[in-house]
């Protein structure tokens, strides 16, 4: 079965960084667009960032374009999101996700940007 586990979140003080990490199986990763997704407190889940199979191109959020970095390990099987320049206003649980199907949620990653 398709499993997603998120880790690498935490609490940073603001203009701090995390790198959060995604392991994926059950599907054939290489062949798979990968998204990151976040959901804030009282706020809709929104879309922070997508990568094509090979990394060839990706996408942001213009709330995190310049600050956030997606990549991608297809031979670790793992989707990365680099988080720079932290804002309160990141605070959120981050998921992974297929971005061309509609998988369950997992637990996601907390990311907490406070001082």
């Amino acid at each position: 079965q398709v499993q997603l586990v998120e880790s690498g979140g935490g609490l940073v003080q603001p203009g701090g960084s995390l790198r959060l990490s995604c392991a994926a199986s059950g599907f054939t990763f290489s062949n798979t667009p990968m998204s990151w997704y976040r959901q804030a407190p009282g706020k809709e889940r929104e879309l922070v960032a997508s990568i094509s199979r090979t990394s060839s191109r990706t996408n942001y959020a213009d709330s995190v374009k310049g600050r956030f970095t997606i990549s991608r390990d297809n031979a670790k099987n793992t989707v990365y999101l680099q988080m720079n320049s932290l804002k309160p206003e990141d605070t959120a649980v981050y998921y992974c996700r297929r971005s061309i199907f509609s998988d369950s949620w997992g637990q996601g990653t907390q990311v907490t940007v406070s001082s």
